[in-house]
Order: structure tokens, then C-alpha cells, then sequence
């Protein structure tokens, strides 16, 4: 770039049509030179520190060695001190004259590349852990190559939208640890940061005040349903939330109110809307606690059990209630020897059905006993199938004497 050679070609009364497409830099540059505001000290100061900064700026992203990089050094230069320039003085040539004027040409080029750095290390997506976090570094390096060839318009562009995702991302945080949840633990989870803060106002409602597993989830909706009927939720803001976050929270509270209806319709079980519905699939967030579904589920499995084994635990009672189900009927741990006669008529016109009785196991039983369930039926299974169904035995003799012999028969 030579600054004089440029300079002796400028007309007065020419230069903002000649220039008018050139990069802000070069407007800056002969705006300067035309009202006096950059004198000869500064030219020579720019015309010295040119060509040392493109060289710098060829060597850290590729050679200083090869002509294509420094041309494209030069770009790269004129284009960072241009976007420099043109954001610290709101586009206003004579101030931008006196920014280059007081500030040296490469402090201009640092100063823009200190704003695409911090740029390029703000969150892009609102998914907690799909996110780089700490400060600019080498890995960054390709994506500052392609900012560097950017105008101040795609940086301001890009830089609303990064700012939108990180306040989003810094309401949900601020929202999950007033209820009990830190940021590692979210980024463990990795909700969507709107998923995040819909429960949290849905929490509102509620009250337990924490960020629920799934099973609390599905009892908050529940509630939400039976207090307030078909009856619109007034969604309010959680208290204490910042100033700075309300608008953004505010946002995603106007997204909800779409949701509303579907979230309090009593046909629309909590499973088939939150995990079987695409457009609620990921909208709402909650802790994936296997463990606290497991005991969930053992406790309700463990009513169901009880109820149908009244406390019997002895291989003769399981048998006895497992050749009921494979029967297609209710499962009894104790058979009278009528019942038991009629239970094997039943078996031999209808046939003994293993499968059911694998399923209750696995759907009733404690989860810790269900292979030993399953062992001892299907054990029973192979050896009494061909007996318990044979026609030959029409008394039902070698059929009763089986049942006395692994089951529970009174007399």
C-alpha cells in the first residue's frame, strides 16, 4: 500500500464520488489529508507501520513468504483498521480522522482484531454444553482468518445474535441456580437455555420451587391441570429476577402462552404430549434421573406385586399365580383342587401362554428378582407344558399330581 502515491491522485472536489466504495480506512485516510486533521508526521507513521503490520499479519495466518498471503494481508489490515474506525465513530469521517489521528495505525488493526476475538469466543447456540467456554485461542484461528475479511455490518450482524444467545443462556443459568441447579449440572444435562427457563415459570405455580426429574415433571403438569381446569395460567415473572434478564424471560414467556393450552388438556397424557409430540419434544426441561424412575417404578411395581402375591415370596405360590396369568386369568397364589381341575380344562382348550407371564414379571416384579422370576417359570414351563395340555390324561390325574407337586393345591 503506498499512502503518498494514493495521496498525490486525491481531487478535492473529487474524492468522497471517487472513493465513495472504497474501504472506510481510505475514506478516513483523505478526509483526514483534505481538512488538515492528519499532518505529514502522521502519513509517514502510517506509511511505516503499513507494511510491518501486513507482514505480522501474513505470518500468523499463513506466510510471509508467499505474495498471495501478504495481498491478502493487505486487505486484511486495511479491512480491521477500517471496522476499527467506523464503530468507534459511528461512521462520522471527521471523527474517525481524529481517532487515526491520535491512535497509532497498528493500535487500529489490534483494537479490530480484539473485537472479533471477543466476538468469536460468545456463545452461538442456546444448548448448554454445545458451547466453547474461557477466551480466544489458537483453535479459533481459521474462524478469525474468515472475520477479519468481514464489514462492520456482518460484526454487528453477528454480534446481536450472540448476544441474544448468551443473555438467554445467562437468564437460564441465573433461573436454574435460583432453584436449586448449577451450571455444571446443566451442562451436563444440555437443555436448550428456553427449555430451561419455561419450566422455571412453570414452576412458578408450584410448590416446590426446585427443577424437577421427570416423574415430578409429569405430577407439576398434572397439578397444573387439576387446579386450574381449562382456565388460562397467568404466567408471572420469578421474583428477584434481574433487570437485565426480564425482557428476555419476558420473550419466552409469550412463547408459552401458545403452549397453555395444550399443557392443560387432560387428553394429552404428559408422556404423548412432552416426549411424543415434535413440537414439544426438547421445549420443556427436566432432570434425567434413571435412578428416581427406577425407584419409582419399583415402588409402583411393589403395590401391584404385593397386591397379587399377598406377601408370598416360596416358589409354589409364584408358580401357582404364574400358571393363572399364562392362563388368561387372575393370578391366585392358593388353588383349590376344583379350581385347579378347572383351571387345566381352561389351559387345554385355550392353551398356556408363556409370553404373559414373562411380561408381568418384567412390568410387576422387583427389578432384582426378575431373572430368578423368569428362570424358575420357564423352567416349570418346559417340564409341565406337555403334561398340563395332554389330552391323554382325560382324568386330569397326571396334571393334578404335577400341580400338588410344584404348586400350592388345597385340598
Amino acid at each position: 500500500m503506498s499512502v503518498q502515491s494514493e495521496t498525490s491522485r486525491a481531487e478535492p472536489s473529487t474524492s468522497v464520488a471517487l472513493f465513495d466504495a472504497s474501504p472506510f480506512f481510505e475514506k478516513v485516510f483523505f478526509f483526514g489529508v483534505q481538512h488538515g486533521i492528519l499532518d505529514q508526521a502522521k502519513l509517514d507513521s502510517i506509511q511505516n507501520d503499513a507494511p510491518k503490520g501486513m507482514v505480522q499479519i501474513a505470518r500468523y495466518f499463513g506466510s510471509e513468504f508467499l505474495r498471495p498471503e501478504l495481498e491478502k494481508a493487505r486487505d486484511r489490515i486495511i479491512n480491521l483498521v477500517s471496522m476499527n474506525l467506523e464503530h468507534e465513530s459511528g461512521g462520522d469521517l471527521a471523527v474517525a480522522a481524529k481517532i487515526l489521528r491520535e491512535n497509532s495505525f497498528m493500535s487500529r488493526s489490534k483494537a479490530a482484531s480484539d473485537m472479533l476475538k471477543a466476538l468469536i469466543a460468545m456463545p452461538q447456540n442456546s444448548h448448554f454444553g454445545m458451547n466453547e467456554h474461557g477466551s480466544f485461542s489458537d483453535k479459533h484461528i481459521p474462524q478469525l482468518a474468515k472475520w477479519t475479511l468481514s464489514n462492520l455490518a456482518e460484526y454487528q450482524s453477528e454480534l446481536v445474535k450472540r448476544q441474544a444467545v448468551a443473555q438467554l443462556i445467562d437468564a437460564a443459568q441465573w433461573l436454574a441456580d435460583s432453584l436449586g441447579m448449577d451450571a455444571d449440572d446443566l451442562e451436563d444435562a444440555g437443555p436448550d437455555a428456553e427449555a430451561v427457563i419455561r419450566t422455571a415459570l412453570l414452576v412458578q405455580h408450584c410448590p416446590q420451587k426446585t427443577i424437577p426429574d421427570w416423574l415430578n415433571f409429569q405430577q407439576l403438569i398434572l397439578s397444573l391441570r387439576k387446579k386450574n381446569g381449562t382456565k388460562p395460567i397467568h404466567l408471572i415473572l420469578p421474583k428477584g429476577l434481574p433487570s437485565d434478564y426480564k425482557l428476555i424471560v419476558e420473550q419466552v414467556l409469550e412463547t408459552m402462552k401458545m403452549d397453555l393450552p395444550k399443557i392443560l388438556d387432560a387428553t394429552l397424557t404428559p408422556q404423548k404430549l412432552f416426549n411424543q409430540t415434535p413440537a414439544f419434544v426438547g421445549r420443556y426441561f427436566w432432570i434425567e434421573d434413571s435412578l428416581a424412575q427406577i425407584d419409582h417404578f419399583d415402588r409402583e411395581a411393589s403395590v401391584i406385586w404385593n397386591k397379587v402375591t399377598k406377601g408370598h415370596s416360596d416358589d409354589s405360590s409364584l408358580l401357582t399365580m404364574f400358571l393363572c396369568i399364562g392362563a388368561g386369568v387372575s393370578g391366585k397364589t392358593l388353588l383349590t383342587e376344583k379350581s385347579a381341575s378347572a383351571l387345566i380344562r381352561k389351559i387345554r382348550k385355550s392353551g398356556l401362554h408363556s409370553p404373559l407371564v414373562t411380561q408381568f414379571i418384567l412390568e410387576q416384579a422387583p427389578v432384582q428378582y426378575q431373572s430368578d422370576y423368569i428362570h424358575l417359570w420357564e423352567r416349570f414351563f418346559e417340564d409341565a407344558q406337555a403334561t398340563l395340555q395332554s389330552d391323554r390324561d382325560y382324568k386330569l390325574h397326571d396334571a393334578l399330581v404335577l400341580l400338588r407337586n410344584d404348586c400350592n393345591i388345597s385340598d
